[in-house]
């Protein structure tokens, strides 16, 4: 039997980022993986719908640009944005897979090792790997589960990954739809929505059992999200039910009900369920193996199960399905089974983005989660139309929104920006929140111009009563005030 000091199944994300930890500390690691290197955030996840976020972006930036010259847009062709979806999601995965086998050729060549086939735990410390006829047993000191996620399926609708799909099935259709109904208003619902519009070719209706998208955003980023989507002809089902799914014609009939009990019939080319994603648990360990699990997943203590050779990261748990989340939850198990991690293993400070129309960055707390928390704050707006670069880039839909304590010190509680290049504004403020720190440190700062993180500094200054422009000046573009017991007031200096 062949002993490792680690053994990690599943080379998603996380358990890619854990394997190449692990050889760091220089230990003997087995990396297992039954389908494709790269999992779901490569193959059917987040590298390809955000490639085809982009080229939709891209698309209806050219609409708009020909229609301010009265010049007609070109067809659209689906079979060869498909063409290039699927030729970035192979280039990630060859790359992905031509690392491993340089490994073998470095310094590294004795320590690591990746297999293909399906593992079972047949104990605490023996895998089970069966790849079609073979089969055979490994030992490993330290075990780190990473197998990831799917979609969620509702038995009650008629998934067939080829007419009424989820985000695996989306991957393979052979033309853009006339229609389409997307079931679930969160996020990944809400960037298909966003693709499918942007590209021109395709109704979008997008169902809401609340009277407005992502519940969880404040007011003011979901307000422009809608306003975008309508424009872009989105028709959204507010505050309604899904009664019934069926297949009719080879098309797709379903029914709604409103909350004031009105009911309504709709006819769709297709149909997208987005409404979660479930861990990839079957099998993964025999009756030996006594896992601890909860209601949302495998208990874990700082990525460490009931079982103290054994981890669990990324999707598996409870935590922020997101793939940064699980790739720094997988070199954290790591370090905390070979060494001594610097810091505990925190989500105060994990940066997020939405890509919607414009997209949406943000990181730490936002109003919502403040007020819920019932805790006191500081707030700064900054709308896009005072920025310079976002005046220069002709597009200056969105704004800038920092949140700080009510005192003195004035620490970073959380920010969201909304618009164009909103991802490249947020990582100083993500390091300054990690650090506990207040927002002295960016008032300073010298950065380059033109810029959006420029905005940022602006905000900063308001809060310290020494911007540029004046709140009270520009009423409706910026605003200080402060929130206090769930009551709003404006910040006069």
């Amino acid at each position: 039997m062949e002993r490792f000091d680690l053994v990690v199944i599943g080379a998603g994300p996380s358990g890619y980022a854990a394997a190449m930890r692990a050889i760091d500390f220089k230990k003997k690691t087995l990396l297992i993986e039954k389908s494709k290197v790269g999992g779901a955030g490569v193959t059917n996840g987040a590298l390809s719908s955000k490639t085809w976020w982009e080229l939709a972006r891209e698309a209806s930036a050219f609409r708009k640009n020909l229609k301010r010259y009265n010049i007609k847009a070109p067809d659209i062709n689906y079979k060869e944005i498909q063409a290039e979806v699927r030729k970035a999601v192979h280039e990630r995965k060859a790359m992905l897979e031509e690392h491993i086998d340089m490994l073998k050729n470095s310094n590294y060549s004795e320590l690591l090792q990746l297999k293909t086939g399906t593992a079972t735990l047949i104990s605490n410390n023996e895998i089970e790997i069966v790849h079609g006829a073979h089969k055979e047993v490994v030992w490993a000191d330290y075990i780190i589960l990473a197998t990831g996620s799917r979609p969620r399926y509702l038995p009650e609708l008629p998934i067939d990954e080829r007419i009424v799909m989820t985000s695996e099935g989306i991957e393979n259709m052979e033309d853009f739809p006339e229609s389409m109904v997307i079931v679930g208003a969160g996020v990944i619902g809400c960037e298909y929505a966003t693709i499918f519009s942007g590209f021109g070719r395709t109704k979008v209706h997008l169902i809401d059992k609340g009277d407005r998208i992502l519940p969880f955003e404040d007011e003011d980023v979901v307000s422009i999200i809608e306003r975008n989507m309508e424009n872009n002809g989105v028709l959204i089902h507010r505050n309604s039910r899904l009664i019934s799914m069926k297949e009719v014609n080879n098309r797709v009939e379903y029914e709604l009900e409103y909350t004031d009990g009105s009911q309504e019939i709709f006819n769709v080319e297709k149909a997208l369920v987005s409404v979660g994603r479930v861990a990839n648990l079957e099998d993964l360990w025999g009756d030996r193996v006594d896992i601890s699990m909860t209601k949302r997943g495998i208990f874990n203590n700082d990525t460490q199960t009931n079982i103290s050779n054994i981890y669990a990261v990324g999707d598996l748990t409870a935590d922020i399905s997101l793939v940064n989340v699980g790739e720094l939850e997988g070199r954290y198990a790591v370090e905390k089974i070979f060494g001594k991690p610097n810091r505990k293993l925190v989500y105060e400070n994990i940066s997020t983005i939405m890509f919607l129309s414009p997209e949406v960055a943000g990181v730490g707390l936002n109003e919502t989660q403040a007020r819920e928390m019932k805790i006191d704050y500081k707030v700064v707006t900054q709308e896009y139309s005072t920025i310079p670069r976002a005046i220069a880039k002709r597009n200056t839909q969105g704004f800038i929104k920092l949140l700080v304590t009510n005192d003195d010190q004035m620490k970073i509680l959380g920010m969201k920006v909304v618009g164009n290049n909103a991802s490249s504004a947020i990582q100083a403020v993500a390091v300054l929140i990690s650090m506990d720190k207040g927002i002295e440190e960016l008032a300073e700062c010298v950065h380059p111009h033109p810029s959006i993180t420029e905005g940022i500094q602006e905000c900063v200054r308001m809060l310290m009563g020494k911007s540029l422009f004046k709140p009270t000046a520009l009423r409706g573009r910026l605003s200080c005030r402060r929130c206090v017991n769930g009551v709003y007031e404006d910040i006069v200096f």
